[in-house]
């Protein structure tokens, strides 16, 4: 009997070695594994400038709620020191920034970068319309992960290309997130149209509304939010550096508003110059007093 507990006890001991052996083995493999997949540690820090009205306040919250992979910071005071965006970014852990940066006469910039090296673009936000303004019927899951769709022509052009590199790395969710959902239940778009960039937002619906209990059939609807995005300058560092492109066709804000300024101003003065001429004109119509004047006479 003792010689069979004896030989059971060793073939226990020799198979958990084996076991274990085998353990240590699955570990290795599921390290070389997880030392060759290429994982996304995208992390965008997002802020403003001083001076952002409440539509713009608007829109980066629906921004923070859409991408669950961007951590928010507090205003920044200068806009000239944007040499300290980099350094924030690196104490917020933070490898791509969204900076929203407000001008006079509710003139809104944005600039998207890759830090501490670069590169950066510079566009110009227009056309906002916020979640709470659209009142559209779709919604989406707060922290789920988003489809990128960019159009065609974003491959046709250099600054294109690049620019759909950048947002590509800014926009899209990485599934290791802290609040990221495991659903995909939107599509964000991208589209180039007279030069511009449209971003719009839409939910994926699998079922007919109106026939909930028919065959699948999926239909997007529009969450929101959308606004167009003008590019200007792209720089080949991190809010500096070289300037990689710039766009031909853009015209600031300032210089439409002068233009209508300079065009309101000469309208005037043309109005005063025909009230100079018409008074001029009256001035040499006018007939000397007569001598036979009533005035005269019975002075």
């Amino acid at each position: 009997m003792s010689t069979v507990l004896k030989s059971q006890k060793a073939n226990a001991l020799k198979a958990g070695q084996e076991k274990g052996k085998r353990k240590a083995d699955d570990m290795d493999v599921d390290q070389e594994e997880s030392s060759t997949r290429k994982r996304n540690k995208q992390r965008v820090m997002l802020l403003s400038s001083r001076g952002v009205t409440h539509r713009m306040r608007h829109l980066m919250n629906d921004l923070e709620a859409l991408l669950p992979h961007v951590k928010k910071d507090s205003k920044l005071d200068s806009k000239s020191q944007l040499h300290l965006l980099p350094e924030l970014a690196d104490l917020n852990n933070c490898n791509n920034t969204l900076y929203f940066e407000a001008r006079r006469h509710e003139d809104l910039y944005l600039w998207a970068a890759k830090t501490p090296n670069g590169p950066s673009i510079k566009l110009h936000v227009q056309n906002i319309h916020t979640m709470d303004e659209l009142k559209m019927t779709g919604n989406c899951l707060k922290g789920s992960r988003g489809l990128l769709s960019f159009d065609k022509n974003f491959d046709d052009t250099e600054w294109g290309r690049l620019t759909k590199e950048l947002f590509t790395h800014m926009f899209g969710v990485p599934p290791g997130a802290r609040r990221a959902k495991p659903f995909i239940d939107h599509i964000l778009t991208f589209s180039i149209l007279d030069s511009k960039i449209w971003f719009r937002n839409f939910q994926i619906i699998e079922k007919d509304p109106l026939q909930p209990d028919g065959p699948p059939q999926t239909t997007l609807v529009e969450i929101g939010p959308r606004f167009v995005l003008t590019p200007i300058r792209i720089f080949e560092g991190a809010f500096s550096g070289a300037t990689v492109y710039s766009n031909p066709e853009f015209i600031s804000p300032t210089i439409v508003r002068s233009a209508l300024r300079r065009a309101k101003g000469a309208k005037y003065g043309s109005r005063k110059q025909a009230q100079e001429e018409s008074m001029r004109r009256k001035d040499l119509r006018k007939r000397d007093e007569d001598e036979l004047a009533v005035s005269k006479v019975f002075a």
